[in-house]
C-alpha cells in the first residue's frame, strides 16, 4: 500500500512514500538467534544483507547479532519475544517513528542513486538490502526488483532526502 501524499509522478523514477509500518531493531547473540526467530515465526538470516519473509514480516541482518524486522502496522511480535526472552536474551526495541519508507522505481533508478549513494547499487541482487548513505543520510536500501527499491530514511533527514531525489530527478529528466 502506499500514502500518495508524497508521490512524484515524472518519469523516468516515481519516487512514493509508503505506509507506516512497525520497525524493529533486534539485538541478540549468535547462539540464541534460532530460538528467538522461532519465537518470532521469523528466520533470522545469518548473512549480512541477507533478507528472510515469513507471516508478512522480514527481517534483514545488518551484522552479526543485529537485524531491522519490518511488519505491518499493529503486528505484535514484542508478546513473542517477551515469553522467549529467559532462554534467549535480547534487545528488542520499536523504532517505527524513526523511519519512513520510500519507493522509488523506473527504469533510471538506479542513475538516481548511484548520484547520491557511493555504493555500487547495479551490483546489488535482487533480494538484498544494505545499510548504505544517501548523501549525509545513512538508509537502508531494499532491492525488491531490477528497478524496484525501498528506501529507509530517518525522519529528520526525510527533508534533505526528498531534495536530493527531487534535485536528481529533474536533471535525470532534462538529460533523456
Amino acid at each position: 500500500m502506499t500514502n500518495q501524499k508524497h508521490q512524484f509522478d515524472a518519469s523516468p523514477v516515481v519516487v512514493e512514500d509508503l505506509a507506516p509500518a512497525l520497525r524493529l531493531s533486534l539485538r541478540v547473540k549468535p547462539a540464541h538467534r534460532e530460538t528467538l526467530g522461532r519465537a518470532l515465526g521469523l528466520d533470522l538470516p545469518t548473512r549480512v544483507g541477507s533478507r528472510a519473509a515469513a507471516n508478512g514480516a522480514e527481517a534483514l541482518c545488518l551484522g552479526p547479532d543485529e537485524w531491522l524486522i519490518v511488519a505491518p502496522e499493529g503486528t505484535d511480535l514484542a508478546s513473542p519475544a517477551r515469553a522467549a526472552y529467559a532462554d534467549a536474551p535480547h534487545s528488542l526495541v520499536d523504532i517505527s517513528d524513526r523511519e519512513i519508507t520510500l519507493r522509488l522505481s523506473g527504469p533510471a533508478v538506479l542513475d538516481l542513486l548511484a548520484a547520491c549513494c557511493p555504493r555500487n547499487i547495479a551490483a546489488m541482487p535482487v533480494g538484498a538490502a544494505a545499510r548504505t548513505v544517501f548523501d549525509s543520510a545513512t538508509v537502508i536500501l531494499w532491492r525488491d526488483g531490477p528497478t524496484d527499491f525501498r528506501m529507509d530514511v530517518w525522519r529528520s533527514f526525510a527533508p534533505h532526502v526528498r531534495s536530493l531525489l527531487t534535485q536528481v530527478r529533474t536533471e535525470i529528466a532534462a538529460g533523456l
